[in-house]
């Protein structure tokens, strides 16, 4: 269990509500500029930043969510709806080289532990591609997901011109790139963009159960999977041996084998 300290306080962060579960071994965090449906914008940016590195020196599950819809009242939910135009539209060259939003969902997606992204309403542009970024997406029936960049003059150079090819395959891709096509919750399912469609109501919980099936695996066996996973082609075998390396000496592996032998034999 980890016993490090807490993050900072919810106040600590000016677009982000967090919270973090010592107990269950994972930080939830809300994206919370409601006003503008949760635009990217550069504080959330660095907001995010922090948690990353909390999250790598002390590795537990993230889960990324939005504002939740209420079916009852009518009002729908948004994960994030961009980049925040008010400020992308006075960036320039030098920002672009920068990779001011490629460059954390890049860290996001190196997390040691899996990201789980709960995703309600919509998730457009920079809010698809943190998505995008996460392990595991689950979506809601109100999901709309794309990328609308190239109205606006400009590409998706978050991950989504690489990573949504890996993730849809080339024609699907090249639809919600090229011609801006926009997936409905059953069609990002029917494309495996998301792994499990829920009503909103249930997507937090949805969330959590998933997070409980990681957070019941030995840690270090998922990150050192996690990592291999990642690895380049030309990387394996050896990576998949240096890390089965570490794993059989590690005292987990002995306690959790020895408990499987004990149950056996009961």
């Amino acid at each position: 269990m980890e016993d490090a300290g807490h993050l900072p306080a919810l106040t600590s962060f000016a677009t982000l509500l967090v919270t973090q579960d010592l107990d269950r071994a994972r930080v939830t965090v809300q994206l919370n500029r409601p006003d503008v449906r949760n635009a990217i914008d550069a504080q959330m940016v660095a907001d995010l930043h922090k948690v990353c590195e909390r999250l790598e020196g002390h590795p537990q599950v993230l889960i990324l969510t939005g504002a939740p819809g209420d079916e009852a009242a009518g009002t729908k939910g948004f994960f994030a709806s961009g980049a925040d135009i008010g400020e992308l539209i006075q960036r320039r060259r030098e920002d672009a080289l920068a990779g001011i939003n490629s460059t954390l969902f890049e860290r996001i997606a190196q997390l040691p532990m899996p990201v789980i992204a709960a995703l309600d309403g919509y998730a457009l542009g920079g809010g698809a591609e943190l998505a995008y970024a996460a392990d595991f997406r689950i979506g809601t029936r109100a999901l709309r997901v794309g990328q609308p960049e190239t109205q606006l003059g400009i590409l998706a150079a978050a991950g989504a011109s690489w990573r949504l090819k890996e993730l849809v395959g080339e024609p699907i891709a090249k639809q919600m790139l090229l011609a801006g096509y926009i997936l409905t919750g059953e069609g990002a399912l029917a494309v495996g963009l998301i792994s499990e469609l829920v009503e909103p109501a249930e997507l937090m919980a949805a969330a959590h159960a998933l997070a409980d099936r990681i957070c019941a695996q030995d840690p270090l066996a998922v990150q050192a999977t996690k990592r291999v996973f990642h690895a380049p082609r030309d990387a394996h075998p050896a990576i998949d041996n240096q890390a089965q390396a570490e794993l059989f000496e590690s005292p987990a592996k002995f306690a959790r084998m020895q408990a499987f032998l004990d149950r056996r034999r009961a």
